[in-house]
Parts: C-alpha cells; sequence; structure tokens
C-alpha cells in the first residue's frame, strides 16, 4: 500500500545554520534539464557542433567527449556541460559548456582549458611511488590512496598526472579528502584541492520556534524521513566519527519532535532537517531545480557528529552532511538555515560548474555556498532567523562573533574585501571574500544601510557608488552563471564574464541588471 506523507506542527526553539571562450547566448530564462529523450537528441547535436568547431576549445581526433548535463532555455538556446578525454584518459579542467540554437546550430562555448594534449601517455613514475608523494603532501592521517592516470590542464601546459584521491582523519577528528596530482613523469606534485569540504564554526539552534516538517509513517511511528523532497532523511551520528557515512535514523511516536531544548537529541533533528527542506524549496521555487543534483533525489544529514565538533560539512561519496555539536562554549550545535544552505550548495556546485576547490576557483566555491546560503534563510523568512548578510551569527555564544560578513569582508580578520593578484593564495574561506562582497553590492548597494535590525556599511575598492538590483535578480544571476557559463577552472575574471553573460541573456544586454553587475565587479576590483 502506498504511504502517505503526514505534515506536523513541531516544537522548538533552535534552527537554522580559466581559458574561456565566451560567446554570449540570447533570449534564455528559465531552463530546463534532461538526460534522456530530447535532451539526448540536443546532447548528441552540440557534441556535432563542437567537434566541427574544435579549434575554439583545444579538441582533435584524439579526444572525445561525455555529456554531463543538459540545459535547454525557453526559445530552445540548448547548453550542453560536457567532460573530455585525451587518449581515453581523463581530463583534468577539461570540462566545457557548449551552446548551440533550437536547430542544433553552434551559438558558442565556454571552456575550463583549450590545451589539453601530452606528448606521451605513458608514465615514468609508478603508481606506488605517486601514492606515497601524495600521501606525503597532506597534513592528515592517511587511510587510503588510490592513483590513476589522468591529464592535467587547469593551468599551463597540460601533463600528465597520476591522480591519487587521500582519505582519512584531520586534526580535530573531522573527515579529510583531497585530490592530489603527481606529475606522472617528473614525479612532483602539480596540485591539490580538498574533497571533503568541511566548513567550521556553526549552530547555537533554539531560536525557530515552531515549524513545520514533512514526515514519513511506519509501523506505528513516524520517520523524519521527507517523502515531498525526495526522500530526504535525518539521522542521529550518535557522537561517533566525524568520518562516519551513517546514523540512526530518528523516529518518534507521536510525530511531535523536539523540545526546543539542546538536551533532546530530536531539537537539533528537527533544525537540520527543517533546513535542508528549506534549502530543497528555495532552489524548486527559484530556479525549478529538483534537489541538489536536479534529479528529484533528497540527501541524508547526520546531526550529533562527533565530540564537541565545531564545524559541518558536505561530502559527495555519500551524498550526505554531517552537523557538529559545537563546543558550548564560543558555538552551539551547526544546524542553523544558513549552513543547511551552504553545505548543500557545495552538492550543487559539484553537480553543475564543479569549481575546483582551490585558488580562485575555490574562493568562488566557498562563496557560491555562502550566496545561496543567504538566499535560503532570507526566503525561509522566519520569524527566528530573519535574513540578513552574516554567516554564522545565530550559532556564536558568548562574546563570539560571525564566521563572516558580506557587506565588508574584512570584518573578520582575514577575508578578501577586494580582488589582487595574491586572493587565489589565501584560504578559500577568505578569498571567498571577494564573491560575498560582490554578492552584496550587486543586491544592496553600496554605503550604509539596516535591513532586519542589522547595520552594514559596505564599500568599494574603487570608490564608486554601487546601486543594488535587489538580492532576487543578483541570485537569479548568479545561478545562470553558476550552471550555464562557469567550469572547475573559473577565476574570478571569469565569473564577472559569466555573470555579464547570464545578465544578458535574462535581462538583456542594455538593461539596469546588466549595467549594475558590470559596475559591482569593477567596486570589487575585477574589471
Amino acid at each position: 500500500m502506498k504511504k502517505s506523507f503526514v505534515t506536523t506542527t513541531v516544537a522548538t526553539a533552535a534552527i537554522a545554520a580559466t581559458a574561456l571562450a565566451t560567446i554570449a547566448t540570447s533570449g534564455a530564462q528559465a531552463a530546463t534539464q534532461s538526460a534522456s529523450g530530447a535532451g539526448s537528441d540536443r546532447a548528441g547535436a552540440a557534441i556535432a557542433a563542437a567537434r566541427a568547431h574544435g579549434a575554439a576549445f583545444g579538441f582533435d581526433q584524439d579526444q572525445s567527449l561525455t555529456t554531463r548535463s543538459v540545459a535547454t532555455d525557453q526559445d530552445g538556446t540548448t547548453h550542453v556541460r560536457l567532460d573530455r578525454t585525451f587518449k581515453g584518459l581523463p581530463v583534468v579542467g577539461g570540462d566545457l559548456v557548449v551552446h548551440t540554437d533550437k536547430a542544433g546550430a553552434w551559438k558558442g562555448v565556454n571552456a575550463a582549458s583549450t590545451s589539453v594534449r601530452v606528448a606521451s601517455t605513458t608514465p615514468t613514475v609508478a603508481p606506488a611511488a605517486a601514492a606515497s608523494t601524495a600521501a606525503r603532501s597532506v597534513d592528515f592521517t592517511v587511510s587510503t590512496s588510490r592513483p590513476t592516470l589522468a591529464v592535467y590542464a587547469m593551468d599551463g601546459p597540460a601533463r600528465l598526472v597520476w591522480k591519487t584521491q587521500v582519505d582519512g582523519v584531520g586534526a580535530h577528528g573531522e573527515p579529510a579528502g583531497t585530490a592530489v596530482f603527481v606529475d606522472a613523469r617528473s614525479g612532483a606534485v602539480v596540485d591539490h584541492w580538498a574533497t571533503e569540504i568541511n566548513d567550521a564554526g556553526t549552530g547555537n539552534s533554539l531560536y525557530l520556534g515552531t515549524v513545520t516538517l514533512q514526515t514519513t509513517p511506519s509501523g506505528g511511528q513516524w520517520q523524519l524521513v521527507d517523502g515531498t523532497r525526495g526522500g530526504a532523511r535525518t539521522e542521529d551520528g550518535n557522537n561517533g566519527s566525524t568520518s562516519s557515512t551513517t546514523g540512526t535514523l530518528f523516529t518518534d511516536a507521536d510525530n511531535a519532535w523536539g523540545t526546543g531544548s539542546n538536551s533532546n537529541r530530536q531539537t537539533a533533528a528537527v533544525d537540520a532537517d527543517f533546513g535542508v527542506g528549506a534549502t530543497w524549496d528555495f532552489y524548486k521555487n527559484t530556479f525549478g531545480r529538483n534537489g541538489i543534483k536536479n534529479d528529484g533525489k533528497g540527501a541524508r544529514s547526520l546531526v550529533h557528529v562527533g565530540t564537541n565538533w565545531v564545524n559541518a560539512s558536505w561530502s559527495d561519496t555519500c551524498f550526505c552532511m554531517r552537523y557538529g555539536d559545537g563546543d558550548g562554549v564560543s558555538y552551539g550545535p551547526l544546524v542553523s538555515l544558513d549552513v543547511a544552505g551552504h553545505e548543500m550548495t557545495h552538492g550543487v556546485t559539484s553537480a553543475t560548474a564543479g569549481l575546483a576547490y582551490r585558488r580562485e576557483s575555490g574562493g568562488l566555491n566557498e562563496s557560491t555556498s555562502d550566496v545561496m546560503g543567504t538566499m535560503v534563510e532570507f526566503t525561509a523568512a522566519t520569524a527566528g532567523d530573519p535574513g540578513d548578510y552574516l554567516i554564522g551569527e545565530r550559532f556564536a555564544l558568548g562574546n563570539a562573533k560571525p564566521l563572516r560578513y558580506m557587506d565588508q569582508p574584512s570584518k573578520d580578520g582575514a577575508s578578501a574585501n577586494c580582488w589582487s593578484k595574491s586572493v587565489g593564495t589565501l584560504d578559500v574561506h577568505y578569498s571567498s571574500g571577494v564573491g560575498n562582497h560582490l554578492f552584496y553590492l550587486l543586491s544592496e548597494g553600496s554605503g550604509a544601510k539596516t535591513l532586519n535590525g542589522v547595520s552594514y556599511n559596505s564599500p568599494t575598492c574603487n570608490g564608486s557608488t554601487v546601486t543594488g538590483i535587489g538580492r532576487d535578480a543578483a541570485a537569479r544571476i548568479w545561478y545562470r552563471a553558476l550552471t550555464t557559463y562557469w567550469t572547475s577552472s573559473t577565476s574570478y575574471a571569469g565569473a564577472r564574464a559569466g555573470m555579464l553573460s547570464a545578465a544578458t541573456d535574462l535581462y538583456g544586454a542594455g538593461s539596469a541588471q546588466y549595467a549594475a553587475t558590470a559596475t559591482a565587479w569593477s567596486a570589487v576590483g575585477v574589471n
């Protein structure tokens, strides 16, 4: 018998934490995605067009293309995201987006790299040696290391590399993972970036009051499984390993969850579950996106992870989020609205542009999560946690401060307000300041302002005055750039180009939104 899904009102008091070859398209509004049927036909047409125009992104007879996703605008313009191989080897930084018109004719390409050819695909460095080098390059306890050959084309001349996934446990017990690329002919480390994305310092639930959850009846009880949002489920991590991928599903006899006190283990689960639902609804209602991967499948949330763990994380491997309980001194449980939106957005970014978690693309990855996490908070419009441009403000205890300030990122003591040549050398949580500042200026403008009781005073890097276009328009431009124009190696300069193309698609090249996008990027030093 088909099970029904029950809506319940729950008492709680705590929730909510390139080488760029660009040709602008036009007439784009909402896009739909497909992996079969018409989508397959469009993908085939795009691949044919790409082969015919291979000079635009360095494509030749030794390469092949595979489809990652297909998006079609209302006017028939299609955007096909592709990955490529060279002589059968995957190309790191070889991704691209091909744009075709409704008849399948070429309109342009955004490519992460235009040079992927290597002189030889025969390594001189043994895989075991590459694995050992990769293991020595990380600063956490290593548990596994598995090398595979690939072509690295993110920066400079393409190189044959051993791509090694190094997994383990960090200094504070958190899950740690790094992709390390070792030159297969010289043995030197070429690049590396995190694959387990941990975002420190969020929590302090207990402030949303009564919320509504979607639960599933089973065996005379209810489960914290949301059948209306892809079967998303919330589990108790039982304060076990921060690397754990399984927990105990929360169940309840009367469908009234939590008490509003952190002493009740269900309370944090209510917070996380509501945050996942609010994020799902934001993406669905705003962009028509059906879940993180746009495939209708919900993710898992594990709360009460680790002991005194002041962190929250997203993992593509388990397609899950993990939330720590905080240290109880500076931070409470890490289950706030902006954190849920932030972590789920890492999954969206992975499923779309795949922004590499290093240098400027890594900062843009983190900024994307801050931007969309902030939008989740604003669109949820809860009385207990009204929207703001602060990250992590609700779960800070005592004299602890927000983790990040989008109007003036440097207020945290480490983040960058403005772009410079050295931005890419910063930790990605600090280089994200450039994107965060851009989004605030584009949304609200420069100067002093008070919103929902929070005072802001955003400066510009060039002394200009910026007039905002509103956060909804700014978010639409950002999302379209993410899903349509950005690739794995997109820098802040590439982000600007992609957002101008997106603004053209959505509002027109002569629109106020286009002009404001250009002005705001200049105001953070990206011209």
